[in-house]
């Protein structure tokens, strides 16, 4: 723990997440306006009566960035988690296995990988019956579990001949045991980045599929902030704080997850990492020597 704080970018990416996830828990009940409120103060600039600014029907822009971080960052996170759970079943026990079973699971790995993702989100998305939370977020979760799964099926065939793993079998250990207590804890750094890159490809497309018109308009979301934004032409009539706040908000969460991916990345593997300053390596070998 104390090695993953002494990162600055993981302690960069942290606080930016941290600030977006109390602004998502705890924003409304500051906030307190109603995002879908109308009034008559229409395009109206940030002033201190609204902070930044109202929508076309006089709606509270901070408010709808506030309450769209829950739908934007909920859909992110709930695709994430569906998408790695596909990811380490079809990886690990294709891995794992071999024969038949990793043959049958690598098609399929394939088909999803060779398929292009937005326009299949598109789509799915487009003959969905209801265009909630759970719906959006299961569709992207479909689309981008197959790049993660490739990665963990990779490293488990690497793992699976392992010492350890070998000495498990000889005990007798049963194969989904060795599979989640032996093989899964040794590739959580490959787990951790591939549900940090889904996160943030989850939210980009909930935008692109709310920007689109697709997702549930009847939600505030980043995503639809920009979609009414664009048919109400906010650009032409210079209403940029309409427009800037939800696309900043998308660019700073986006930047803190690159920022958390990096410096676990680093950690994982020591080719990455930078070198160390001379007061820390001065440091460390005074520990050696000592």
């Amino acid at each position: 723990m104390r090695g993953i704080l002494r990162s600055p970018k993981i302690v960069a990416g942290l606080l930016i997440l941290a600030f977006f996830v109390v602004l998502a828990v705890l924003g409304p009940l500051l906030v307190g306006a109603d995002p879908t409120k109308t009034s008559g103060a229409g395009l109206a600039g940030p002033s201190a009566a609204h902070w930044l600014g109202t929508t076309q029907s006089g709606q509270d822009v901070l408010a709808q960035v506030v309450y769209g971080a829950r739908i934007s960052m909920g859909v992110g996170v709930l695709s994430a988690l569906i998408a790695t759970a596909l990811s380490i079943v079809v990886g690990l026990v294709g891995g794992y296995v071999g024969g038949v079973v990793d043959e049958v699971l690598s098609l399929i790995t394939n088909i999803f990988l060779v398929l292009p993702a937005l326009p299949l989100v598109i789509v799915l998305a487009g003959y969905l019956p209801s265009r909630g939370v759970m719906s959006v977020a299961a569709v992207i979760a479909v689309t981008g579990w197959a790049w993660g799964a490739r990665v963990l099926r990779a490293q488990t065939l690497t793992l699976r001949g392992r010492d350890y793993v070998q000495a498990a079998k000889a005990g007798g250990e049963r194969a989904w045991r060795i599979v989640f207590a032996e093989i899964l804890p040794v590739e959580f750094p490959v787990i951790a980045t591939s549900f940090l890159a889904t996160v943030l490809a989850a939210i980009l497309a909930e935008a692109g599929l709310s920007f689109l018109g697709l997702a549930n308009l009847s939600t505030v979301s980043w995503g639809t902030m920009l979609y009414f934004a664009q048919n109400n032409q906010a650009l032409l009539v210079g209403a940029w704080w309409w427009f800037i706040p939800p696309g900043l908000c998308i660019a700073l969460i986006g930047a803190g997850l690159g920022l958390l991916n990096f410096g676990i990345d680093e950690i994982a593997n020591p080719r990455l990492r930078t070198v160390l300053p001379k007061r820390a390596r001065r440091a460390r070998r005074a520990e050696v020597t000592s």
